[in-house]
Parts: structure tokens; C-alpha cells; sequence
């Protein structure tokens, strides 16, 4: 939070606090803007803090020393001086993790009567980014014929519970970044939270509209979660099967409109068309995520009206699935709802076939046989919670990881010793004609036929 030092309010217009809120505020820029200077008090609150590390740093300094050149504290002095560092550095490393500053400009009071909105409402989008893009020939939205999409991911701003847990967060960003560049896809990771009343997993909303409105030039917004690895580093997204869509998510529509189940879709990985179809499906899917009563009031409405959802509070997805059920007229006809391929792929039911899949098929499939996407859905090894044994979601994690990253080091002569191993063995010897393997390994290539045919 507090990267934006101008940070709106979000709330205007009317509506009941009695019903789930489903629509936009009416009007455009009725949102009041605070002062975009910091606030005195934060400044003096920073400043002391940074006054606190300068000394914590000069403490370690003095230990140090010490064991070079024999300062004489005695030990009494010296076990203090640990007690303290000890101490201070637990206390600063929890005013990290709490993000509780009594400045922040986002913690005002919310009124549950007041619908929320993500910003002034925009309606002419579609031709202002038109006019801009005609303007901007160095910025087009199609590169060599191919549409531009922008990756985004990201995790919370604080430390994890276990450090374990950010060792698993950078090999999910390094696999991203390694798909990212394989197929001349931009990346964004975010770990600031842009609204504080949007936060876990409603966070991606805000995000996504800033991004849509700061990046004219990108035609795709594609959010995938930080718990959701690329296992087929080969396969590229089927864009040419999505013109007239402007959501690509994978689910299956029997789950979606016979059934009404709560996980008939998952928005951990899915596909936004940079449009004003898109600003206006967020206007009315994000009412229903400020923290409180508003979203603790969804949550009921969402568990009464969706087949299998537990009690609990409102999240994104139930509430997507809500709204193209309950709005389906208005909503459907843009909607891509995919399961030809694994844009999201349940993880229980993949890792364990990783060698099965390696043995009988290739890289560049995208489904069963070899998944897109291996998504770890329960697994939180960030948190201090999870709806899967630790120990299993991280052997799972780490598998996925490897499988991946072995299509990856393919070309460079080496490999994992197995699965679970981060140790890497060469699988070929150095030649005097590198470019044949080149030829051979390069996963950029076409190979076996087409990224999307089955065999």
C-alpha cells in the first residue's frame, strides 16, 4: 500500500447495502483526490525508522569489529547489545509484516450504504485508445501480425511467514520470466497493493485497470497467479481463436449454467482484451470486493446462489461466476469459456505424471498430456495456512518446477537429475558444431507439427 502518494477515495454514487451490489456509480470524476503531499507525521514516522536502521547497522558494525580487532565490551555489555539487536530487528521486521501505518491515507472509514467503484467512470474507451495508438505508430498493438500481451503477476509487499516460502515466489517469477522471453510476452510482477479495500485476492482488479489504462499499446492483459508455473515451456496461446472475445478463462460451461457451481471457471489464470467491454466488467465485479461488511455480505449471497461454495467471505471468483450467471445476456457472448487446453491445470491430478508424460508425449501439447499450466490451487507456501499438507505442495511445487525448466536448460546441454532435484547434470557434450543443436533444441522452433494438434 501507500506506493501512490495521491490516492483516491473510492467510493460514489448511491446503492442499498441490503442486496449485492452489481453496478457502477453513476458520473464521471466525482472522486475526491487528497493532498499529494506525505502527510507531516508519516514523514517524521519514516524518518525515525530510518534513524532506527542506521543505528541497528552500526551495532552490527561494532560486533564485527569487534571480532577483528578485539574491542573490549565485556560480556555483560556484549550479551546486551545482542539482546538488543535481537529485539530492535524483530521489531522493525514486524512493522514490516503488519503494514499498519496510523497515516495511511487509504484506512478511512468505510460506509457500506456507498457503492464502491475503481475509479471515475470511463465510457469512451475504445476510441480514445484508437486516436492514441493512430498517434503513437512506435507503440502498435500488433507486433508482426501478433497481438501484445502483457503478463501480470505478483505477491504480497510483506516478507512470507517461512522463508521457504519466497524461495518458491522467485522460482514462480523465474519461470514466468522464462516463458515471458521464449515468446516475446512483456512482464509486470506488482507487490505494491494500489487499494487497500481490494486486498488478497481482489487485489488483481485494481491492478488490471491501471494497467489496461497506463499500457495503450497492449491488446492482452493476461493475470496468472503466483501459485500457477508454465510446465509447457513449448505451447503458445491459440490468439487467433479469441477474435470477438474479450475474456479468455478456462472453465466448462455445463459446470457454469446447468450445474452453477462455484468452480466452474478459475481466475487464476485468464485473459482480459484491453477494451471498454473490459473497464465495464470490472466496474461491476469490483462492488462486490471491499473488505467489511460489503464483502462479508456477498459472501452469503454468493454461498446461497452457487452449487458447493462454502460459507465464507466474497472472493473474485464466485463472484464472476455470479455475475455471468445472474447477467449472462449482457456478459456471455464475449466470453471465451476454454478447456481445449489447461490455461488453468489442477495440480493434484498432474505432478504425479510428470514422468508418464515424459515418456509417452512432447512439449507443445497444452492439455492432459502435457499441461500448460499446472495451477496450486489450496497449496499456500507464502501464508501460514494451506488447504494441502506443506510438505506436499512444495515437493509438488518443486516437480513442476523442474519439469518445466528441464525444456528450458534443454538447449544449453543440461538437466535435472530428477524432479525433485535443483542439481543439474549435462545431458550432452560441448561440440565444434553448436548450431545443430541449436536447430534441434531451440523450444522457439515449431516442432511436432503445430503447438495446438493432437497426435
Amino acid at each position: 500500500m501507500g506506493q501512490d502518494t495521491a490516492t483516491p477515495l473510492k467510493r460514489g454514487g448511491g446503492g442499498g447495502g441490503a442486496t449485492l451490489p452489481t453496478t457502477t456509480a453513476n458520473g464521471g470524476g466525482g472522486r475526491t483526490r487528497v493532498s499529494s503531499l506525505i502527510p507531516p507525521r508519516r514523514q517524521i514516522h519514516r524518518t525515525f525508522n530510518n534513524i532506527k536502521i542506521t543505528i541497528l547497522c552500526g551495532f552490527v558494525t561494532i560486533l564485527v569489529l569487534r571480532g577483528y580487532i578485539g574491542v573490549n565490551l565485556g560480556t555483560s555489555d556484549a550479551d546486551a547489545v545482542n539482546q538488543h539487536l535481537i529485539e530492535e530487528t524483530n521489531r522493525i521486521l514486524s512493522e514490516i509484516r503488519s503494514d499498519n501505518d496510523p497515516d495511511d491515507l487509504t484506512d478511512t472509514e468505510i460506509n457500506p450504504n456507498v457503492t464502491y467503484t475503481l475509479g471515475p467512470k470511463i465510457t469512451n474507451w475504445d476510441e480514445e485508445r484508437k486516436i492514441w495508438l493512430d498517434r503513437n505508430p512506435d507503440f502498435p498493438n500488433y507486433v508482426n501480425g501478433k497481438a501484445r500481451i502483457l503478463l501480470v503477476t505478483g505477491s504480497p509487499p510483506n516478507p512470507c511467514d517461512n522463508a521457504i516460502g519466497d524461495h518458491y515466489l522467485l522460482k514462480s517469477i523465474k519461470n514466468k520470466i522464462d516463458y515471458c522471453r521464449l515468446h516475446g510476452i512483456e512482464i509486470v510482477y506488482n507487490m505494491a497493493h494500489l487499494d487497500k479495500e481490494l486486498a488478497g485476492y481482489w487485489a488483481k482488479l485494481p491492478l488490471i485497470r491501471r494497467l489496461m489504462l497506463s499500457h495503450p499499446e497492449v491488446e492482452w492483459i493476461w493475470w496468472m497467479d503466483s501459485d500457477a508455473l508454465f510446465t509447457d515451456m513449448v505451447f503458445q496461446l491459440p490468439l487467433s481463436k479469441y477474435d470477438g472475445y474479450n475474456l479468455v478463462i478456462h472453465g466448462y460451461p455445463d459446470l457454469l449454467f446447468d450445474q452453477k457451481s462455484w468452480i466452474a471457471l478459475n481466475t487464476g489464470s485468464f485473459l482480459f482484451r484491453n477494451c471498454q467491454w473490459s473497464l465495464d466488467l470490472l466496474d461491476v465485479w469490483a462492488p462486490m470486493g471491499p473488505k467489511g461488511p460489503v464483502r462479508d455480505e456477498a459472501g452469503k449471497i454468493l454461498t446461497a446462489n452457487l452449487k458447493g461454495r462454502p460459507a465464507f467471505e466474497a472472493d473474485d471468483q464466485s463472484a464472476l461466476i455470479y455475475l455471468l450467471i445472474s447477467q449472462k445476456d449482457q456478459w456471455m457472448n464475449k466470453v471465451f469459456v476454454e478447456n481445449s487446453y489447461y490455461l488453468h491445470g489442477y495440480w493434484a491430478g498432474l505432478v504425479d505424471r510428470y514422468e508418464e508424460m515424459i515418456e509417452k508425449y512432447h512439449p507443445g501439447l497444452g492439455d492432459e498430456r502435457w499441461p500448460f499450466v499446472t495451477h496450486f490451487v489450496g497449496c499456500k507456501p507464502c501464508g501460514s495456512y494451506g488447504d494441502y499438507p506443506v510438505e506436499r505442495c512444495l515437493s509438488s511445487m518443486e516437480r513442476a518446477f523442474n519439469f518445466a525448466d528441464n525444456q528450458v536448460i534443454k538447449l544449453y546441454g543440461f538437466g535435472h537429475r530428477g524432479l525433485l532435484s535443483p542439481k543439474i547434470k549435462r545431458i550432452r557434450n560441448e561440440t565444434v558444431t553448436p548450431l545443430e543443436f541449436v536447430d534441434q533444441y531451440d523450444i522457439r522452433r515449431p516442432v511436432h507439427g503445430s503447438s495446438g494438434s493432437r497426435s
